[in-house]
């Protein structure tokens, strides 16, 4: 049953009042008090009384954005930009607004926003308690997984072929695949019995595999493949079910001459319950081990929670810069003077999904227009945490995938330690958000605020481009803190350049599909881009104001 919705009108405006939750999972069946105002700025004489429920979500979608966006100086009145013409494609209505606005956060030839989008709270991942045909196959930022447990890419075999091969890349700890001990460098070429890799990959084979691997019973056949090797050939099958997923890929301490490395693979910035435990105890085992140098591996990470950010910020941060700025956050004029009135129909809600009250008798509630969104209420401070002190280089290593949260720990600790970074240009998004829920039904994430280090420097719009020699591919076939893997190879030998790198020869034998030959991996395998990882960056601050 949908949720009740109330109605103020105003100079003939009518605008939908909005329900929210901010835990992704968790419905609010709360009645806001106050009602929405509607935009200062542009006619509004096509904005006539309704009670069409599509016209409403179509009105709240543009008049949030024109209060809420980061760039909403740029978005036309409502008049100029009709919402009703879009009907119930909200995609494409959010879509056009981000196109309006001229801003980053649109590509030209992109049918998708860069950072804002909307998300059917029905197709979020539920609790871990049974398989969902809606749920996403992916771990999400609760550590909640509903699926058979392996994060894919496809790879290209050769550059004069278009046939690809499926690889896993990483597997969810916890998952079935995980139980049945399925790891990084398997090679796909069945899904329940049906062949992929012989056509050029398209969002078609996309879909395709992602339908297959979304089944009950998901069979896989392939081969394993270990150091450029192809090895014997597998044939296993996985339960699609739920499950919880520590956000740790692997840990480990490298020795490397007098070095110590610590080494983490980090799949996600998820909420206090599954990270901050998670990091703070391989952080642990690093102080005890002697770790002198970091790598940081975020290739797969897509973002997270502010919060979980801070955390692994101050895990590495040395003592000395206790108190100092971190980094600032900056909303649009309208939320730094306090007029995004239309926030007063977001209730905010606690960690559990709960509304917050302003009193003990409960008789009010409490509201995103209450936050602050002043540049000088939203700059943060390091506080460090953890015994690992003295560590002052740190490489991260980054893909196309890394992204907000992510890059958001690149940019705050550049000023301050040695950071180098390995791997190809990220994805590039030094914007964050709250979600803003719609009709009780949507959850729409506007690109809100800009992050900045102390020292002001952000913009990274276009992504970071890595310091060291630029690796274009990412070897599956070598597993995640294998120190002969290119990528930690490559960071080995940044932290230490003394020994002797131990990286991947560029030439090699190997073998596909059981023909043998001397190629260059490089050529072999091209990861044909593709990210199913959440990306962005989520302020959660607030639920604990």
């Amino acid at each position: 049953m949908k949720a009740p919705f109330w109605f103020k009108k105003h100079n003939f405006l009518i605008v939908l009042l909005v329900l929210l939750t901010f835990a992704a999972c968790k419905k609010s069946k709360i009645t806001p008090e106050t009602k929405p105002e509607p935009p200062s700025v542009g006619p509004n004489t096509k904005q006539t009384p309704t009670t069409d429920r599509t016209q409403l979500t179509n009105d709240s979608l543009f008049l949030y954005a024109k209060h809420v966006y980061y760039w909403n100086s740029s978005l036309p009145s409502y008049d100029a930009f009709e919402p009703r013409q879009y009907g119930s494609r909200y995609s494409d209505e959010l879509f056009n607004i981000v196109k309006a606005s001229g801003s980053a956060d649109y590509i030209v030839n992109s049918s998708a926003p860069k950072y804002s989008y909307l998300e059917d709270i029905n197709d979020q991942n539920p609790e871990p308690i049974a398989a969902s045909a809606l749920s996403k196959m992916d771990v999400d930022l609760e550590g909640n997984g509903n699926d058979v447990g392996i994060f894919w890419m496809p790879y290209g075999v050769t550059s004069a072929t278009q046939k690809y091969l499926i690889f896993v890349n990483a597997v969810y700890p916890g998952s079935d695949a995980a139980v049945k001990g399925v790891k990084r460098g398997w090679a796909i070429t069945k899904i329940n019995g049906k062949p992929f890799g012989a056509n050029t990959y398209s969002s078609t084979e996309f879909y395709a595999i992602e339908a297959e691997l979304n089944s009950n019973l998901v069979n896989l056949e392939g081969y394993v493949y270990s150091n450029d090797v192809q090895g014997e050939p597998f044939n296993v099958t996985l339960n699609k079910r739920s499950y919880k997923s520590s956000p740790i890929y692997s840990a480990k301490i490298i020795s490397s001459g007098s070095k110590k490395i610590g080494y983490l693979a980090y799949a996600r910035f998820s909420n206090e319950e599954n990270s901050v435990e998670a990091l703070t105890s391989e952080f642990s085992k690093f102080a005890a081990g002697g770790v002198t140098d970091l790598v940081i591996d975020l290739r797969y990470n897509g973002g997270g929670y502010i919060s979980t950010a801070d955390h692994l910020i101050n895990l590495i941060i040395p003592v000395a810069f206790s108190g100092q700025v971190m980094y600032k956050e900056i909303y649009n004029a309208d939320m730094q003077n306090k007029r995004a009135l239309i926030l007063k129909n977001q209730p905010i809600t606690d960690q559990n999904g709960k509304i917050r009250y302003r009193d003990v008798g409960k008789v009010m509630l409490n509201y995103y227009d209450d936050g602050d969104y002043s540049i000088a209420g939203n700059t943060f401070k390091f506080s460090k945490i953890g015994a690992l002190s003295g560590v002052t280089n740190v490489v991260f290593l980054v893909t196309r995938n890394t992204a907000s949260a992510s890059e958001l720990v690149i940019n705050t600790l550049k000023p301050k330690i040695n950071v180098t970074l390995v791997g190809s240009t990220t994805y590039g998004k030094p914007i964050g958000f709250f979600p803003i829920r719609i009709e009780n039904k949507y959850d729409v994430y506007y690109a809100m605020f800009e992050t900045k280090n102390s020292v002001d420097q952000g913009g990274y719009f276009n992504g970071m481009a890595p310091e060291a020699s630029n690796i274009e591919y990412d070897n599956p076939t070598y597993q995640l803190g294998d120190a002969k893997e290119l990528m930690l190879a490559q960071a080995i030998s940044v932290l230490n350049p003394v020994v002797a790198s131990t990286s991947v020869a560029r030439t090699t034998t190997m073998s596909i599909n059981g023909k043998r030959g001397t190629v260059n991996p490089q050529s072999i395998f091209v990861p044909v881009e593709k990210s199913k990882t959440f990306v962005g960056m989520i302020e959660d601050r607030f639920r604990s104001k």
